[in-house]
Order: C-alpha cells, then structure tokens, then sequence
C-alpha cells in the first residue's frame, strides 16, 4: 500500500473496504490510542513528558475519530448501505455491537452504487 491508499483508507469517505481491512484498520488505530494512552500514564504527573504524552493522546484520539467514521462510511458502502449508518460507531453499548456487525458481515459481491470493488474508492 502506498501513502495515497492509506490516505485513502484512514480518511477518505468513497468507495467500499472489506471485512478484513476494517478490522485491521480498526486495530491498527486502538494500538495507537493505546500506546499513546500508556506512555501518558507512565509519565511523573507535572512533568513536560506527560504533558507530551497527552497531547499526543488527545491527537491521536481525534485522528481516530474521523477515520472510524471514515472507515465505518466504507464498510457501510460495502454492502450497500448509506454511510450516516456510521453514526451508530458513537453510541454507547450500540457502537460494540455495530463494530462486530461490520467485521462480521459479508459485503456484497461485485459492483454495488458505491463502487466496483472493495479496498478501492469509488
């Protein structure tokens, strides 16, 4: 995958991504969040480090905001469905269960309104 694709899968809002992409985006992210959540909290309190470290928190967190939704938009589009679905990624007991639906569920074969192909944009 080059810069653009990956640019693509974290950011952008056309076209489709499969089950297994979704996923390993997703953990991809969560590993992020979590690394920079660690450091932070191993950080002394007051020092500049934890100042550091939860600016990065909180940059990496907003960062992943967008591309869950981003990446939910797209998984939505794999099997037809319009992406303001997504929106059910932020509600609460709802968003672990939408997130399981999503790597679980088979996108539709072949071309669909969004797109010809999954891991592709439109």
């Amino acid at each position: 995958m080059d810069g653009k694709q990956l640019k693509w899968l974290f950011f952008g809002f056309s076209g489709r991504v499969s089950r297994m992409a979704y996923f390993l985006a997703g953990l991809l992210l969560a590993i992020f969040q979590a690394f920079a959540l660690y450091q932070f909290t191993l950080a002394p309190e007051e020092s500049s480090a934890s100042q550091v470290w939860a600016t990065l928190f909180w940059t990496v967190f907003f960062i992943s905001v967008w591309s869950y939704v981003a990446l939910g938009v797209k998984r939505l589009h794999d099997f037809g469905k319009p992406g303001i679905f997504a929106v059910t990624l932020f509600i609460p007991m709802v968003s672990i269960l939408a997130f399981i639906v999503l790597c679980l569920y088979p996108g539709d074969p072949g071309e669909n309104e969004y797109g010809e192909r999954t891991n592709a944009p439109r």
